[in-house]
C-alpha cells in the first residue's frame, strides 16, 4: 500500500510540475466521434510516441489534433486518464483494448498492469483470445500465463473463443500451437507420431489438444496430415490446419498433404488444402503433381477441380507424362 501511495504522490508532483511550467499547447485527440483536450506537454512526457510526434514537423504538431485510429472514445478517456494520473482503469471488458492502445502509443506501465488484470481474469471462454491479445501485443508475462492456462484446461480447444481466434488471427494461433507444444516430451511425440500413423483418431485428437505440435514428422517426414489426407478424414484435416498443420509439408519423396488427397480422389479435402492456399502444381521426387495422380487413378471430379483451381495441364512428369497419359 506504501508503494502504491508514492507512486501516486509521485504521479500528483510530476503532473504539478508539467502543468506549472506554464499554460503550454494544448491538443484535440480524436478517436471516433469523441474529441478530448489535452496538454501536449503531459502526453509527450508520458509517452515516447506522442513525444516524437510533436518534437517533429508532423501534421499532428502544426495542427494540434491526432486521430487516434483503432481506438475507441472510452478507451481513450482511459489512456488520458492514465497519462494525468498513472493510476490503472479498473478491469472491464475494455481491458483488452487499453492494453493494445498501450502498446501502441508506448506506455509500458499501464500495459504492464492491463496485462496483470487480463492475467488474473483468464476463463476458460476468455483464454483464446488473451492468449492471441499476448502474442500480438508481445507480452511475454501474459503469453505464460494464457499458454498455462490453456494447458491445464484444454476445453478450452473447443470453445466458440477459439474457433473465432482461428478465424480471426490464424497466423497469431499459430505461434500460440507453437508455444503449447514446446516442452511435449520425446513419449508423448513418439505417441503422437504412432497414432497418425495408425490412424487413431482419438488419440490423436487428445495429444493435440494437450499441446503436441501438428507439425511433427516421423522418419519418412510424413506429417498427421499427410497420413489424415490420405485416408480422407476432413474433419481431422481441418482440425490439423486449424491448429497451424503445414499444408504444403514434404514427406522424403517431396510429396504433400495435396498429392496424398489427390491420389487418394477425396475431392472435399483436396477443396479444404486449396482454399488453404496449397500448392496445386507440386511436384514430388518424380516431378508428379497432384493433378497427375488424381487423373491417373480416375478421380475424374478432383482432376477437373485441380484443373479449375490453376493445376499446370502441361506439366510433366520424369518419364514425359502429363495427367493425361
Amino acid at each position: 500500500m506504501e508503494a502504491v501511495t508514492k507512486v501516486e504522490e509521485t504521479a500528483a508532483v510530476d503532473l504539478d510540475a508539467l502543468l506549472n511550467a506554464g499554460e503550454g499547447p494544448m491538443v484535440t485527440l480524436v478517436a471516433g466521434e469523441t474529441r478530448l483536450m489535452a496538454r501536449r506537454a503531459v502526453l509527450a512526457a508520458r509517452s515516447p510516441v506522442f513525444s516524437a510526434m510533436f518534437s517533429h514537423d508532423t501534421l499532428e504538431s502544426s495542427s494540434n489534433e491526432v486521430t487516434i485510429t483503432d481506438v475507441e472514445g472510452p478507451v481513450l478517456r482511459e489512456l488520458l486518464a492514465y497519462c494525468h494520473t498513472l493510476r490503472t482503469p479498473h478491469p472491464s471488458s475494455m481491458t483488452p483494448q487499453v492494453l493494445a492502445a498501450a502498446d501502441k502509443y508506448d506506455l509500458s506501465g499501464l500495459k504492464t498492469e492491463c496485462e496483470q488484470q487480463l492475467a488474473s481474469l483468464l476463463t476458460v471462454e476468455s483464454a483464446a483470445a488473451t492468449a492471441v491479445l499476448a502474442v500480438r501485443h508481445t507480452c511475454p508475462s501474459l503469453t505464460k500465463a494464457a499458454v498455462a492456462f490453456i494447458k491445464a484446461n484444454f476445453q478450452v480447444l473447443a470453445t466458440q473463443g477459439w474457433a473465432d481466434a482461428v478465424h480471426n488471427q490464424p497466423k497469431d494461433v499459430v505461434e500460440v500451437c507453437r508455444l503449447l507444444g514446446s516442452g511435449f516430451g520425446k513419449e508423448e511425440t513418439r505417441r503422437l507420431i504412432e497414432a497418425f500413423e495408425e490412424g487413431d483418431v482419438e488419440e490423436l485428437l487428445e495429444l493435440i489438444a494437450a499441446g503436441a505440435d501438428v507439425r511433427t514428422r516421423d522418419s519418412d517426414g510424413m506429417t498427421a496430415l499427410h497420413f489424415f489426407a490420405e485416408m480422407g478424414y476432413v474433419e481431422v484435416v481441418r482440425s490439423l490446419v486449424e491448429r497451424g498443420a503445414e499444408v504444403d509439408a514434404r514427406n522424403s519423396s517431396n510429396e504433400t498433404p495435396l498429392h496424398f488427397a489427390a491420389i487418394g480422389g477425396h475431392s472435399p479435402i483436396v477443396r479444404l488444402l486449396v482454399a488453404c492456399s496449397a500448392d496445386v502444381n507440386a511436384r514430388n521426387c518424380y516431378e508428379r503433381t497432384p493433378l497427375q495422380f488424381a487423373a491417373w487413378h480416375g478421380y475424374e471430379e478432383t482432376a477437373a477441380f485441380l484443373v479449375e483451381a490453376g493445376a499446370d495441364t502441361e506439366a510433366r512428369d520424369k518419364d514425359g507424362r502429363t495427367y493425361l497419359n
